[in-house]
């Protein structure tokens, strides 16, 4: 990571098993704030459980800034993501980590050169976890495009190497709500193809499945994610 808050993924192309780390009980946000390491195992508070990697996709674009706020005057409901990093080893968070995420506008379009939206990065950015292991956005519910159901890309990079890549998918009754209002509604009340119909969704996405609650107007939306530390 450089002093311009960037960073690359040059020789952090050797990506190690991802892992998802299922809270149980409680509230979500509770959970994500667990005690962390073997006393939350012991207690079940946390349950670190192996998840596969899921694609990269076609729209990521390296170099991202570090930013919280990802929105850049996009419409949309608003979503605050609470992403939180533990080592799968041990269960224990992991700080200082680098969590991007990058998704499409309401619209179903992604910016940057790649997505043929030169110069732009709308809803793309990094943050580096904080002493919780938790790294904060604010960005907009996603919308859709066809072929995929509604998510969010994340890649975590710890110390230089990308150690997790994934996506974060979204439950449909929430969706069908957030849908019904504008701008998603000139775009469809709902995404063509449901989360058991998305191929990459059945690969482990259901691992990936935030957890969602209403925040003023819109909702904030929390997970954890087990990584090789």
């Amino acid at each position: 990571m450089g002093d311009g808050g960037r960073f690359t993924r040059r020789g952090s192309l050797l990506r190690l098993g991802g892992f998802a780390a299922t809270a149980l009980g409680g509230s979500a946000l509770a959970a994500l704030e667990a005690e962390d390491g073997p006393a939350a195992v012991a207690t079940g508070a946390v349950s670190c459980v192996l998840a596969p990697e899921l694609t990269e996709g076609p729209f990521y674009v390296e170099d991202e800034r570090l930013r919280r706020d990802v929105r850049d005057g996009k419409a949309g409901l608003p979503l605050l993501l609470r992403l939180k990093v533990v080592n799968a080893s041990t269960c224990r968070v992991v700080k200082g980590a680098t969590v991007e995420i990058w998704h499409c506008d309401a619209l179903g379009a992604y910016s940057g050169d790649v997505a043929g939206n030169p110069g732009t990065n709308f809803l793309r950015g990094a943050q580096r976890t904080d002493a919780k292991g938790i790294a904060t956005f604010r960005t907009i519910y996603p919308g859709f495009y066809s072929g995929r159901a509604v998510h969010v890309h994340v890649k975590v990079h710890v110390r230089g190497r990308v150690v997790h890549t994934g996506q974060l998918f979204f439950p449909a009754r929430v969706t069908a709500s957030v849908y019904a209002n504008e701008p998603y509604r000139s775009h469809g009340t709902q995404p063509d193809t449901p989360n058991p119909a998305d191929a990459i969704f059945r690969n482990g996405g259901g691992k990936g499945m935030l957890a969602l609650t209403r925040s003023g107007s819109g909702y904030a939306g929390t997970v954890a994610m087990g990584v090789h530390a």
